[in-house]
C-alpha cells in the first residue's frame, strides 16, 4: 500500500425526511443561494421542502438560481457566480444531482475572481478551470441536498465543468470545495426517470473501477471495499430495474454511489481515469450522457490494457464475478478475463446502457475529433502508469466501435 493522507470533513445526513435538518445545518443568519437544474426539483416538491426548512429557526435571506445543465456549463455557472457577488451570498445550497453540485462548487471557487465592476472575470475563471482550480485559496461555503445518486460529488471536493464554446469538459478539485454537509434522502430518487437511475448505477460502478482496476499494491482494505461496492451495484442495479419502487434498494444504491468517490477506496492505491477522460470528450462533442460514455468505453479499456492490468483483472474476475479457471496457463487466464469483460458488458446491457460507439450511433469518423480534443486538453499521458498516449486512446476507441460480446 502506498503512503497517503485521507481527509473528508463532509457531514452526511442520510434518510427519509431529513431536509428539515437544513434549519440546523445552514447558519441562521446566512444569505443563501439555492442552485438547481431543470424543473424536477420544483415539480417534486423538493424545493418547497428546502424553502420551508430554511425559513425556520433564523433570519436567513434566500435567493435562487435555476437552470444548471446536466453537464454544467461554464457560462451559466459564471452567471450564478455574478449573482453570488451581487447579492452578497455567503452560503450556496445546490439541490439536485452531481451536475448541480459540481457546478455550485465551481461557483463557490471562482466567485472571488472579479473585475473592477464586481462581475466574475471570465478569463480568470477559465484559467482557474484549466489549472484544475488548485490555486484558488478562498471559496463560498456550501452544503448539498442530493436527489440523484451517481457522481459522489456530495462527499468530495472535485467536479467537472463543460464549456461548449471551447468544446471542453474539464475536471477540477480543491479542498475548499468540500460541502459542509450533504443531505441524502433516498425517497427523492423514487421520482427519477429510469434512465437517470441506470446512469447513476453505471457512473458509480466505473468510479470504483477507475480506482480499483490498476495494479496490486497489497491494499487489502481498499480492494475488498471496492469489490464489495461493485457487487452491491451489480445486485442492486438489477434489483432497481426489476422493482423501481423498493426504497431499501434505493437506499443502498444512494449510499454506495457516495462511497464510490469519497476518497476512501482511492487512498493509498494507484488510479486510472482513462475511461473518464476519453468519455468527457464524447460528451463534449456528441452530448452523450456522461455515464453512457463510460459504459461505451470501459470494456474496450479493459481489453486494450489487459496486459498492464492483468493481475487486477484476474482478481476482478474471481472476486466480483466469482469466476475461476481450471489451470494456471496464460491462455486460461485470458479466457477468464474475457469472460469477466463480457459479464461487465452484459450487466450494462441489462441496465439498458450502450457498450459501443455503434450503440450511440457513432462510427469511425468520430474517433479523430476525439483524439484532437484529448491532445488540445493535454490528455496525452493517461492511466495509472501515465503511458496511455494518443495512440493508446485511438486503439481504445477503435475497439469500442462495435461491441465484441
Amino acid at each position: 500500500m502506498n503512503n497517503f493522507q485521507y481527509y473528508n470533513p463532509v457531514r452526511i445526513v442520510f434518510g427519509e425526511n431529513q431536509i428539515e435538518q437544513l434549519s440546523n445545518l445552514v447558519p441562521t443568519d446566512a444569505r443563501v443561494l439555492i442552485t438547481y437544474g431543470g424543473g424536477s426539483a420544483e415539480r417534486t416538491g423538493t424545493l418547497d421542502e428546502v424553502r420551508t426548512a430554511l425559513s425556520t429557526n433564523g433570519t436567513r435571506e434566500v435567493f435562487e438560481f435555476g437552470g444548471i445543465e446536466p453537464n454544467p456549463e461554464f457560462n451559466t455557472l459564471l452567471k450564478a457566480a455574478d449573482m453570488v457577488n451581487e447579492k452578497n451570498i455567503d452560503f450556496l445550497l445546490p439541490v439536485g444531482g452531481g451536475s448541480v453540485i459540481d457546478g455550485s462548487k465551481f461557483v463557490a471557487l471562482v466567485a472571488s475572481l472579479t473585475n473592477e465592476d464586481g462581475t466574475v472575470s471570465r478569463d480568470q475563471a477559465w484559467d482557474a478551470l484549466t489549472g484544475y482550480c488548485k490555486n484558488i485559496d478562498s471559496a463560498v461555503d456550501l452544503g448539498a441536498v442530493l436527489t440523484i445518486p451517481a457522481t459522489g460529488s456530495e462527499m468530495n471536493s472535485g467536479g467537472v465543468v463543460n464549456h461548449s464554446d471551447r468544446q471542453a469538459k474539464l475536471p477540477f478539485g480543491n479542498p475548499l470545495a468540500f460541502p459542509k454537509f450533504s443531505i441524502l434522502d433516498p425517497t427523492k430518487t423514487l421520482t427519477l426517470p429510469d434512465h437517470q437511475v441506470m446512469n447513476g448505477v453505471a457512473d458509480a460502478f466505473v468510479h470504483v473501477m477507475e480506482q480499483y482496476l490498476t495494479y496490486p499494491v497489497n491494499a487489502k482494505v481498499q480492494d475488498a471495499f471496492a469489490e464489495s461496492l461493485l457487487k452491491i451495484l451489480i445486485k442492486e442495479g438489477k434489483a432497481v430495474k426489476a422493482d423501481p419502487d423498493n426504497l431499501e434498494t434505493r437506499k443502498n444504491i444512494m449510499w454506495t454511489a457516495t462511497m464510490a468517490l469519497n476518497g476512501l477506496i482511492g487512498s493509498g492505491v494507484p488510479q486510472d481515469w482513462t475511461t473518464h477522460m476519453i468519455g468527457h470528450e464524447l460528451t463534449s462533442l456528441h452530448g452523450i450522457d456522461h455515464a453512457r460514455t463510460l459504459t461505451i468505453l470501459l470494456p474496450s479499456v479493459m481489453r486494450e490494457l489487459k496486459d498492464s492490468k492483468n493481475e487486477k483483472l484476474l482478481q476482478y474476475a474471481r472476486n466480483v464475478w466469482h469466476l475461476d479457471s481450471n489451470s494456471d496457463t496464460k491462455q486460461d487466464d485470458d479466457s477468464l478475463i474475457e469472460t469477466a469483460i463480457v459479464y461487465t458488458e452484459n450487466f450494462f446491457r441489462d441496465l439498458g446502457l450502450p457498450v459501443s460507439l455503434e450503440d450511440a450511433e457513432l462510427d469511425k469518423s468520430a474517433i479523430e475529433p476525439i483524439i484532437s480534443q484529448l491532445e488540445a486538453h493535454g490528455m496525452v499521458k493517461l492511466g495509472e502508469h501515465g503511458s496511455n498516449d494518443l495512440t493508446v486512446s485511438r486503439r481504445i476507441l477503435e475497439r469500442a466501435l462495435i461491441s465484441k460480446a
